[in-house]
């Protein structure tokens, strides 16, 4: 696996005291991770007074949509103006985590039915059009809300690319 170029938001921090650095294999069964959650302002706070929710439905069925990649949540909520967008700091312990790394997936909405807390797409491997990796956390008391931070200002054309996934 190549990246032609990849740069983490923990590349400019030290991680709080339990949580771990990302590396490029994805995230490890059981250990701690800061994440981020992108969302307007509004959702943004009232994710800060009651806590995250499970979303109805999703890529990967049922949980919290987070990513390591900084980038990836500074897009979010798309269509959205970059004004009024927000991005949630967490640190999560992802469980046991499922790879979930191609479209019509066998498991990619039942994960957690087998058992797993957290499924996990890799970047570039074709589930997302942003090509950047995401994950999903089926219960919500697995994250801890670290802060807000601004979004990055991510450009609308390019992305990261890989050779394969």
């Amino acid at each position: 696996m190549s990246f032609m170029s990849l740069r983490w938001a923990e590349d400019d921090f030290q991680p709080p005291p339990g949580a771990h650095r990302m590396d490029l294999s994805g995230p490890v069964d059981g250990r701690t991770y800061v994440m981020y959650h992108g969302t307007s302002r509004a959702s943004a706070n009232l994710i800060q007074r009651s806590g995250f929710k499970q979303s109805a439905d999703g890529m990967l069925g049922r949980g919290v949509y987070l990513s390591r990649d900084l980038d990836k949540a500074s897009r979010y909520p798309l269509h959205h103006p970059e004004h009024d967008r927000m991005v949630v700091k967490v640190q999560v312990n992802v469980g046991k985590v499922m790879v979930i790394n191609h479209q019509k997936h066998r498991y990619q909405k039942t994960w957690h039915d087998l058992g797993y807390d957290s499924a996990w797409v890799p970047p570039g491997c074709g589930m997302v059009p942003s090509g950047l990796e995401e994950n999903c956390v089926w219960d919500p008391a697995r994250i801890h809300i670290l802060g807000t931070i601004q979004p990055r200002t991510v450009p609308t054309t390019g992305g990261w690319l890989l050779e394969h996934c």
